[in-house]
């Protein structure tokens, strides 16, 4: 069992924690991960900017913009990656777009992933089918998503998933919401049906209440959007951002 699926221990009450790489800068995303464990986060989930996120609503994508104004680069975040690595063994997953590991090269990135301690990859501009065609890295993980609208394909995404499957709460794009979509509780019932790897939910989740509805049925709840607020506004203070989070387990 990797280290993804040993942090999210079913039955209990997990956050996976988001924030863009170099936001406000590159040199506070490894002090502000490590609060994000301090604060009770199962895994985190690093955000690789990227000029056209098309799964990011505004709060991220501005922090895309604020990070790629400061000189951010793919091997300065690999460098941040090591630094988390000398204090903690938390999960690590980034998301990132396609693009990055093509002009990097697919075989090249994901053995810097391997070597670093990078867990997984969320991919969200690649679809299911061509992800079978990326090079093997039995380390690292390429996460599934499942939307809402799945439906018949929802096995054949996650039957050789590893780490843990990434289930969209509602359509769109990424940002806070009041509430989930009903048919989110349907969809992680359906996902454990082809799977005994943890359902996260991500998508629109900004509360403590919401962590803990979605932790009912599913094996972590993903909170982003609130997060990368208040890295924002706090100018990434990481005490902040801890107690940010512990707020959200309580």
């Amino acid at each position: 069992m990797g280290r993804i699926e040993n942090a999210l221990k079913k039955g209990e009450k997990n956050l996976i924690a988001y924030l863009t790489a170099g936001d406000p800068c590159i040199e506070k995303t490894p002090e502000l991960v490590l609060g994000m464990e301090s604060g009770g986060a199962a895994l985190v989930e690093i955000g690789i900017p990227y000029s056209d996120p098309l799964a990011d609503g505004p709060v991220i994508q501005a922090a895309s913009t604020r990070a790629l104004s400061k000189d951010i680069s793919i091997e300065k975040i690999f460098d941040a990656v090591e630094k988390i690595r000398k204090e903690s063994q938390i999960p690590l997953v980034f998301l990132v777009y396609y693009n990055t590991i093509h002009n990097y090269g697919g075989e090249e990135f994901l053995k810097k992933c391997e070597e670093t301690g990078v867990d997984g990859l969320i991919i969200p501009d690649l679809p299911m089918e061509e992800q079978k065609e990326l090079p093997k890295n039995a380390a690292v993980s390429i996460i599934p998503l499942v939307a809402l609208n799945s439906g018949d394909r929802i096995e054949n995404i996650v039957k050789d998933a590893t780490g843990f499957v990434y289930c969209i709460s509602s359509f769109g794009v990424t940002g806070t919401r009041d509430t989930i979509s009903n048919k989110a509780s349907e969809i992680v019932s359906e996902i454990k049906k082809y799977t005994d790897i943890p359902v996260a939910l991500g998508f629109g989740i900004s509360h403590n209440k919401m962590v803990e509805d979605v932790n009912r049925y599913a094996d972590a709840a993903i909170v982003g959007s609130a997060i990368v607020k208040v890295i924002e506004k706090t100018k990434g203070s990481a005490k902040e951002v801890e107690d940010f989070v512990a707020s959200l387990l309580r």
